[in-house]
């Protein structure tokens, strides 16, 4: 739609209120002022813009800005909004949701959409490594702070500086590791493993989780004054037997890419694949059914993909775990 202005000679209240009501946006009365007129049609075509977003974004055309993620159902809708209303802010940012359910796009979403977007994403897993090796991975270390430590070492909170730093399984953090991370946080500050020279950092920082931290914290578990610090905004990723209807476009999504990566000639899927797709519960979520298809293409003789070469598992057996 255009936005449309009305100039009139003769204007009066009840005229202007005649060409609102058939859809123009404003009205300029003769003789104007150019200044008024140039800030009119900047208003117009500011509004302009933003109703192209809503009707945009209320056809589902959002494909640009969320490149990497699938989805049309309304879960996904919300999940896309939550990261238009926050990818701009330096809001630290929560992502929930099972293993596999596409968190880290979630991560990448907010750090393409925000102003950050052409400095550094940087991602670590906190369930990956020793407690040790982790706070010298995000601090970073000095030469000889420890057996082997044979030069120094930039940590992932320094290599985000001005970016975007995902932690995964921040529920795996120890005690110790979760007060450092408070104090970067709060005071955006800390000093490398071995040294005392103190590093400041602008980062903003998306954590996500597989576990229950309201449920941690009452072991005694997760500090809950850090919990606090990373939700200031929480995501919410629903598992995929939640949101049955993005099964059938993932799994078109992932035919696509494998089939250019295994150059084959496949092209979509036979009625009784889908009916087995959409019949399994995918306890792996999103992983597990990219795994599912890079397997399928891998296999498929056909143009198009057979129930028999999904081979899906039986019914609460994860087909990841084969």
């Amino acid at each position: 739609g255009t936005v449309g202005l009305v100039m009139t000679a003769y204007g009066t209240v009840e005229s202007a209120v005649d060409a609102m009501k058939a859809g123009a946006y404003d009205y300029v009365l003769k003789p104007f002022d150019l200044e008024e007129m140039e800030m009119k049609v900047e208003r117009a075509i500011e509004h302009r813009r933003l109703l192209a977003r809503i009707e945009a974004y209320d056809r589902s055309e959002i494909v640009p800005r969320f490149e990497n993620i699938v989805g049309e159902s309304p879960q996904m809708k919300d999940v896309f909004r939550t990261i238009e209303k926050v990818a701009r802010s330096n809001a630290t940012v929560l992502v929930l949701g099972e293993t596999g359910v596409g968190k880290e796009l979630v991560a990448e979403a907010l750090h393409r959409n925000s102003s950050r977007a052409d400095r550094p994403f940087v991602k670590m897993n906190c369930a990956a490594l020793h407690e040790s090796l982790l706070e010298s991975e995000l601090f970073g270390h000095e030469r000889g702070a420890f057996t082997g430590a044979d030069r120094q070492r930039t940590g992932r909170f320094e290599l985000a500086n001005e970016g975007t730093l995902f932690l995964d399984e921040i529920g795996n953090m120890t005690p110790s590791t979760q007060t450092k991370v408070l104090r970067v946080l709060q005071e955006r500050e800390f000093e490398r493993l071995g040294g005392s020279r103190t590093v400041k950092v602008d980062v903003r920082l998306v954590a996500a989780t597989n576990k229950d931290l309201e449920e941690a914290i009452k072991r005694g578990e997760f500090r809950e004054d850090l919990y606090y610090r990373l939700n200031v905004v929480s995501v919410n990723v629903p598992p995929l037997r939640e949101r049955k209807e993005d099964i059938v476009p993932l799994a078109s999504h992932f035919i696509d890419r494998f089939a250019k990566e295994l150059k084959k000639d496949v092209r979509g899927l036979e009625p009784a694949a889908v009916r087995s797709l959409k019949r399994h519960t995918w306890p792996g979520n999103i992983r597990e059914l990219e795994n599912a298809i890079e397997r399928a293409v891998l296999m498929a003789e056909g143009r198009f993909l057979q129930e028999d070469d999904l081979n899906l598992a039986a019914p609460g057996r994860s087909s990841a775990d084969n």
